[in-house]
Parts: C-alpha cells; sequence; structure tokens
C-alpha cells in the first residue's frame, strides 16, 4: 500500500454552539480569499441561503464552500449548531481532517459545544480553538480559555489535541490574533494556522475508488446529488462505480458517474477527474443515500459510518376538514401533502414519514420541535394547507417491557431573581436539578435533567416568566424510564359556539373569561379556539353576538366598549399551545386552533366516555 499525501488541501468543518459565529466567520473567510470579486454585492451570512435561515439567524443544513490560500484549497464546512440538526454535524466530521471550534468570549463553553467537540475528539480531529467575539464590551478571553481546556479534559482529550492553538477572533470585523496583545488586522493567521495544524487528506492512490456520501444535496434538474471526500484512488466521470452501505450489506448497485463536482467559493465547478482529498459533489444516482460508499467495481469495501441519532418526537400532519378547509391553501389534497413530505426526505435525513390506518394522516418524526416546526414554515410559505397535532415523544420499551421515554440535560441561564420559579416550573414537568451555579455576569445556571415530554410547549410560559431574560439550551441525553404523567397547560381554552364574524359586543363579553387570540372582524366556525380561559374548564362563548336593538337605543352606547388587544401567537407559540384534544390549522395565511371533535354534543359525550 503506498499512502500519498495531498499537500495542496485542507479538509475543515467549523463547530459551535448556536449564534457563536460560525457562519460570519465564514463569510469572513470568504471575503478576504478574494472569492468574491472586488466590486461584487455580497449580503451578509451568505451561507444561510434558505429564508429561515436567514430570518431565524441559525444554520439548519450544512453547507460546503472551498477558498484558496497560498495555493492551498481550504474545503470548509459550515454545520448546524442546534441540537435538532445533530444528525447533520455527525456525518460532516467525516469528511474532514480537523475541525475549528469557535467559542463565544463572553458565554463560554455551552452544551452544543459540548455535543459537537465530543463527536470530533471520539473520531480524533486536531482541533484549533478560536475564541469569538473579542471586541464585546463584557468578552473575557482568557477564563474562556480555561473552560475550553476544562471541557476538553472532561471529554478525555488526548495529550496532542490538548495541545492545541488558541486564537482570538472577530468574525464581525473579519479579523483573528494569535496573541491578545496583537494587532488585529485580518484573518491571516487564522488561514496560516489552519495550513500548519490541520494535516493534509491522505489515501492509497492504487487501491480502487473509494468514497463515503457525507450529505445530500437535492436539485429539481438533476435529481440528488452526493456530497464526500475522496478516501481513495481516483474518481473520473463515465467511470463505472458500485454503490453499498456498511450497515446493509445487501446492497451491491452498478451505476455510471455523469458528472462530477469540485467546490469554488459558493460555486459548484464541473471537473472531469478528482483525486484523493478532494470533497466532491456526484450527480446521477437516482437513489443515493448518506452513508452509501462509492467504490471501484474490483475493489469493494463499505465505509463504516456512525448511525444517523433517532427522531425523539413526532406528531401527525392531517388534511384540514375545518369548514374554512380550501379557501386559503393551494395544495390541500393528502396526495400533495404526502409527496411534499416524501419529498422533503430527499435532504433531511433526520426526518421519518410514515402512513397510517387513515389515508388523510401521516405520522412525522424528527430531532426536535424546531426541527419541526421549521419543517411547517417551510410548507405554509409554499402554499401548502393542512393541520398538525400536539408533539409528542417516542417511547421505547426494554426487555423487561418497561416503558422508556427520551431524556434531555437542560441548561438554563436566569438572573438569580427567576431561579426559584423556574426550579418549581420544570420540577412540576418531572425535571430532577443535577447542578447550580453563578457565572461572571451573575446570571445563575441551572443543570436539570428532564424528559423531552416536559420540555414540549415550555418555551412560551418559561420565557414570560423570566420576563424574556431566560435562555434555554437543551440536548438528547438517553432514553429513561417513564417518570409518570405530565400536565401540559393549566388553563381550558375559549371556544367559539357558532360559525360567523367575531364582533366587539360579543369579544367584549367574552374577554372577561380569559386572553383572546382573535379580533373583531375575525372569521371564525363553531369548535375553534378563539383565547385562553383563566380557569381550567372549557368555555363556550358566543363571539358573534350582536347588541339586542331597542326603542331608545343610544348611538354612543357601542363606542365605549373597550377591548384588550388580543393575543396573536406564533407558529411555535401555538404548537406549545395547543393540547392532545386539539389542532393547529396552518395555511399560507392564518393559524388557527381548533377542537379535534368540532360539534360540542360529540365533544361532551367524547370526554364522558374518557
Amino acid at each position: 500500500m503506498s499512502v500519498m499525501t495531498r499537500e495542496d488541501i485542507r479538509n475543515i468543518a467549523i463547530i459551535a454552539h448556536v449564534d457563536h459565529g460560525k457562519t460570519t466567520l465564514v463569510d469572513g473567510m470568504l471575503r478576504q480569499s478574494g472569492a468574491f470579486r472586488e466590486n461584487q454585492e455580497v449580503q451578509e451570512r451568505v451561507m444561510d441561503s434558505g429564508d429561515l435561515e436567514r430570518e431565524r439567524g441559525i444554520t439548519i443544513l450544512s453547507k460546503n464552500t472551498a477558498i484558496s490560500y497560498k495555493g492551498v484549497k481550504i474545503n470548509i464546512v459550515d454545520t448546524p449548531g442546534h441540537a435538532d440538526f445533530g444528525g447533520e454535524v455527525e456525518r460532516v466530521l467525516k469528511m474532514v481532517n480537523g475541525v475549528i471550534l469557535l467559542v463565544d468570549a463572553f458565554e463560554g463553553t455551552m452544551p452544543q459545544t459540548r455535543f459537537v467537540l465530543k463527536k470530533a475528539l471520539d473520531l480524533d480531529l486536531p482541533v484549533i480553538v478560536c475564541i469569538n467575539k473579542v471586541d464585546r464590551a463584557e468578552a473575557r478571553p482568557e477564563e474562556v480559555v480555561d473552560e475550553t481546556l476544562e471541557l476538553m479534559m472532561d471529554l478525555n482529550a488526548s495529550d496532542e489535541q490538548l495541545d492545541c492553538p488558541f486564537l482570538y477572533a472577530s468574525a464581525r470585523e473579519g479579523t483573528c490574533v494569535r496573541d491578545l496583545d496583537d494587532e488585529p488586522k485580518d484573518l491571516q493567521p487564522l488561514f496560516d494556522t489552519i495550513l500548519e495544524y490541520i494535516p493534509a487528506p491522505e489515501g492509497d492512490p492504487e487501491k480502487g475508488t473509494q468514497i463515503l456520501i457525507s450529505t445530500i444535496d437535492y436539485n429539481e434538474y438533476v435529481g440528488r446529488i452526493g456530497i464526500g471526500k475522496v478516501d481513495n484512488g481516483s474518481i473520473a466521470v463515465g467511470q463505472e462505480i458500485v454503490r453499498v452501505n456498511f450497515h446493509d450489506p445487501t446492497l451491491k448497485e452498478k451505476t455510471k458517474i455523469t458528472k462530477l463536482y469540485e467546490f469554488d467559493g459558493l460555486k459548484k465547478v464541473d471537473v472531469n477527474k478528482a483525486e484523493i482529498g478532494s470533497i466532491v459533489a456526484i450527480s446521477g444516482i437516482g437513489n443515493l443515500e448518506i452513508g452509501d460508499t462509492i467504490c471501484a467495481p474490483q475493489d469493494i469495501e463499505a465505509i463504516p459510518f456512525q448511525k444517523i441519532s433517532e427522531p425523539t418526537i413526532s406528531m401527525n400532519f392531517v388534511v384540514n376538514d375545518s369548514p374554512f378547509a380550501g379557501r386559503e391553501g393551494k395544495y390541500c389534497t393528502s396526495r400533495q401533502i404526502r409527496e411534499r413530505l416524501m419529498r422533503e426526505l430527499n435532504t433531511d435525513v433526520s426526518l421519518r414519514v410514515e402512513d397510517t390506518e387513515s389515508t388523510d394522516t401521516f405520522r412525522v418524526a424528527g430531532r426536535g420541535e424546531l426541527h419541526l416546526s421549521v419543517l411547517i414554515e417551510k410548507m405554509r410559505r409554499e402554499g401548502y394547507e393542512f393541520a398538525v397535532s400536539k408533539a409528542e415523544v417516542i417511547m421505547k420499551t426494554d426487555e423487561q417491557g418497561k416503558r422508556l421515554e427520551p431524556m434531555e440535560i437542560a441548561y438554563v441561564d436566569v438572573p438569580q431573581e427567576f431561579s426559584g420559579t423556574v426550579i418549581s416550573m420544570l420540577s412540576e414537568r418531572k425535571g430532577e436539578l443535577q447542578g447550580m451555579s453563578t457565572l461572571a455576569d451573575g446570571t445563575t445556571r441551572l443543570e436539570f435533567e428532564i424528559p423531552s415530554r416536559g420540555l414540549i410547549g415550555f418555551h412560551g410560559p418559561f420565557l414570560t416568566a423570566t420576563k424574556g431574560t431566560g435562555v434555554l439550551n437543551t440536548i438528547f441525553d438517553a432514553y429513561g424510564p417513564y417518570k409518570g404523567d405530565i400536565s401540559y397547560r393549566k388553563n381550558g381554552s375559549l371556544i367559539a359556539f357558532e360559525t360567523g364574524e367575531a364582533v366587539t359586543y360579543g369579544l367584549f363579553a367574552a374577554q372577561e373569561r380569559g386572553a383572546l387570540f382573535i379580533s373583531p372582524g375575525t372569521k371564525v366556525y363553531a369548535g375553534m379556539v378563539v383565547g385562553e380561559g383563566a380557569k381550567p374548564e372549557e368555555i363556550e362563548i358566543n363571539v358573534c353576538k350582536t347588541k339586542h336593538l331597542t326603542n331608545t337605543r343610544s348611538s354612543s352606547a357601542d363606542e365605549a366598549l373597550t377591548l384588550t388587544p388580543p393575543k396573536i401567537l406564533s407558529l411555535e407559540q401555538a404548537m406549545d399551545f395547543i393540547d392532545t384534544d386539539e389542532l393547529l390549522e396552518v395555511t399560507p395565511e392564518s393559524l388557527r386552533i381548533r377542537k379535534k371533535i368540532l360539534d360540542s354534543r360529540l365533544r361532551k359525550r367524547a370526554n364522558m366516555a374518557k
């Protein structure tokens, strides 16, 4: 076996907790490497290409890009930081020879930092630690360096890994220094450190082709595009190959390479041939899956890879059957909804879609509420109309037949005066306090072990209780014994009594019973939830009720009715709010909460049967 080292290539991934500046750093690297023309207008966070990614400021899919520096091509993979998209991070690390760990100079190491760093250390990847946002007023870079080293020791890093370079950067300004006293100019110290410290890719050029597909992209014109690194041999257009999979020994599919691309800046560039260490995109193989190995027919050997983490939360997507069905959406039928969900599976590997006994209901499972809410929002913007049920966790049973449920570790940062409230809120939801500490700025950090179910619908009440100052970060831990029932909501729903249009007079009478979600002029139907009651029981109210006119009516009497402004729920808040006997109707224009059983008599019967 002859090992060849490609000195003209480096493959790195950028890993970090949410909001620590990964995507902004990649922006700076692209700008300074000359990937853009001098006069080219470039929007900020150019790597977050999806609308939702830009609005929410989160990265959902990992992205590939490449820059050139001193004659070396640096392939960069920007990874998501949210735990819900953790399935992405695990596989991406198989493509690279080292990682840049980005840590916020104020927040320090966070749960997600721990999660992604553990994956990198387990794969024996060298780490460059980059302390970002050092220009923040409250930055504390020296302490964060100590925190990071402690975290690496906790995760059993090797001596080589502990002896890693530390850099100090401001991604927003596009500067980086090796020492805090240095004058910040540009990102050159980062580029130099990558070349010095990250090993060049190695492989055996005489062996047959071997590429592990780590990411799938999808394009309407060419179908599925597999992205991976050439581990051994080389690959060329027109070459015959065999598709195999480590976890599926029966798969052996012969096919041909029709198109091959490499990355340059943000573009894919056609190439005829790629050698060891190159990150390539391959199109033309119809049912390519993540984790497949592309190899030469004479040298078939699948590359082992980690199985993708299983989903922990599921919800039902249902065809909308409310009285207002089909008025606002373009795509409403079960066939259209099913096709759209199946299409999502092309690019999202942590998602599962199952048919149910009813042809109108599909069970969709994902890694968390954020994961599913992003999908719902995407479909809604594309003109789909449907309803979704309350999110539920996916249970398992062990050999003894005991019920197991997914458990999470939750880190909560709150000002000291709210810590008591938050502890009692999480304890009600079966959370157990594991640790408590005070951060540099006087904030209290609480660490809880809590069932995933306990976190469903928790975010809204949590922000209210902490007056918007609390920060909650969670990460999946393991399956543990079932903790018992949790009640999600203390207050009952206010339900519209008849179909019509809400008027001021009816709403004025209704607002004494609780907080309303609608304003005058909103169209409602019987069984639709129009507000949250102040008491635990459900109340039916007539919001369409007008005042009886008498002979001696005064013209100014109606004008004196003042309504409290309604509480307009966002998609996440509505998903949090609905109870197990309710549905959320989602259309391109509206979000409506409704009872599953619209008829009040049938609903009462069902409740009595319970």
